[in-house]
């Protein structure tokens, strides 16, 4: 007989575990919204040419939000509160539904390569190439990453997810060699936070197949309840992580070569005020 490993549907979770996850989507959905916000109302602060890498990264936030409130509303209907406070939150008739996270990812982590090859302000040509060839990359990964999601046997999630690896570790590389090759263009206030963005996204995208593994390691800690508390607290965090504090980090990276670039966008809060110094003769 196989054994159900996907995790999805966890027959009940304590009080406690079900408070833990309830608040993890209450959290990744207030900064989603409100980084959304930000970008959009700092657009203006950003020369032309980046001020679309801008909008595209408060496009990913909003996605996300909206995705995560589907999510949230979606889990508290699997898990309605039990008779008491500290009851059990047993499985509904609704099942929870993972499909929306993997939607979200199948238009977020697309659009997540194009802010970040914007940003990087290459010529038209280079950007189209590199975009051709991460694009449906991250499609296929994603595709090939939900089936064995939702898969009831190890053998299947694991069949499934070294198929979608194969695309994961082919995006990792081309977007690290891609951004190395890039510092040398970019201006030297710049290259630190280039070079954070490039070890981001192979620190926080290794968070999603490590919480994928989980149920596939099994065991009191990374089976059951307990696995499936881990695995959406992985998915969640990795999510604020890659989308918002990232989209933020693409922005900084804007606004100091709008700066360098153009004095009208120069940062005036760290430039020391010399109109009003006293003149004596």
């Amino acid at each position: 007989m196989l054994t159900d490993v996907s995790g999805v549907n966890i027959p009940s979770l304590t009080a406690g575990q079900f408070a833990t996850v309830y608040n993890l989507f209450s959290l990744v959905i207030a900064s989603m919204l409100f980084t959304a916000l930000f970008l959009l109302l700092s657009r203006g602060r950003v020369a032309p040419r980046y001020r679309n890498a801008l909008v595209v990264s408060a496009i990913v936030c909003g996605i996300a939000a909206y995705h995560y409130f589907r999510i949230f509303s979606n889990f508290s209907e699997s898990y309605p509160p039990g008779s008491s406070v500290s009851a059990p939150h047993n499985l509904s008739n609704i099942e929870f539904n993972e499909a929306y996270r993997y939607v979200d990812w199948l238009l977020t982590v697309p659009l997540l390569l194009v802010e970040t090859v914007a940003v990087m302000a290459l010529g038209r040509v280079a950007q189209r190439g590199l975009l051709y060839k991460l694009v449906p990359a991250s499609a296929l990964m994603i595709l090939l990453g939900y089936p064995g999601e939702i898969a009831t046997s190890v053998g299947s999630r694991a069949l499934w997810g070294a198929l979608s690896t194969i695309p994961f570790i082919y995006l990792l590389y081309v977007l690290f060699v891609e951004l190395s090759r890039s510092l040398v263009r970019q201006p030297v206030e710049v290259q630190h936070t280039i070079k954070m963005l490039r070890l981001a996204l192979v620190g926080l995208w290794g968070v999603y197949p490590i919480a994928y593994l989980f149920p596939m390691i099994g065991g009191e800690f990374f089976g059951g309840a307990s696995g499936f508390v881990l695995r959406q607290g992985g998915y969640s965090l990795a999510d604020i992580f890659a989308k918002a504090a990232y989209g933020l980090a693409i922005y900084k990276v804007a606004r100091v070569k709008s700066g360098l670039e153009d004095p009208t966008y120069s940062d005036d809060e760290l430039v020391p005020d010399t109109t009003s110094r006293d003149v004596r003769v």
